[in-house]
């Protein structure tokens, strides 16, 4: 059985790097230095740079994915204040930051989604899981009458996810979380307002 702590090293190390500079500019050399692993220990875990990214990509979703279950999937909490927590969760992070990283999924979707299709369907199959928590979440909400259901709730969370992650994009470009709190006022004054009677 392979010791996968240097293959973790080496993935966390990765993501903290590629969060801050992006996966173009970070080099394996990179790495491997701020790691402290030997180029061969990089090549028994991964045959290239494209096979570590996917495994950066990898990582970083399926930890993220866990995130979201416990924000989104809570049946002790109603199902819009799961949401409302997810949202002040972003922006708490954006902050901690300093509006500087934002999510590396939705960076490396701007990145890297025309240079390669293993890329390209890596990071769509990662925000269609996202997708999915949003969905349960809204399907909850619409079962419990808080939202209409005259919206599909798969198509509520593709909007969702979409505009969040533009509205992390500003963030960044303002150093602001403004278009975050724009976003979710408008969405739950708007597309999640109560139905009416």
């Amino acid at each position: 059985m392979k010791n996968t702590a240097t293959r973790d090293r080496l993935i966390d190390t990765g993501a903290e790097l590629i969060t801050q500079q992006g996966y173009n500019a970070t080099g394996i050399n990179a790495v491997l230095n701020a790691c402290g692993v030997p180029k061969g220990s990089f090549y028994h875990y991964f045959s290239s740079k494209e096979d570590f990214g996917l495994a950066v990509i990898e990582r970083f979703a399926d930890d993220y994915d866990a995130r979201l279950a416990v924000l989104l999937e809570d049946p002790a909490i109603p199902p819009l204040e799961r949401l409302k927590h997810y949202f002040a969760t972003g922006r708490a992070y954006m902050r901690e930051c300093d509006h500087a990283t934002g999510c590396l999924i939705g960076n490396l979707g701007q990145e890297l989604a025309g240079q390669s299709d293993r890329f390209r369907q890596a990071l769509d199959h990662t925000f269609q899981r996202w997708e999915a928590r949003f969905a349960h979440c809204l399907s909850a909400a619409q079962a419990q009458g808080a939202i209409s259901s005259a919206h599909d709730a798969q198509q509520l969370a593709s909007f969702i996810l979409s505009g969040w992650e533009g509205a992390i994009l500003r963030a960044k470009t303002l150093k602001s979380v403004a278009p975050m709190d724009v976003f979710e006022t408008l969405l739950f004054q708007q597309v999640l307002a109560p139905p009416a009677d």
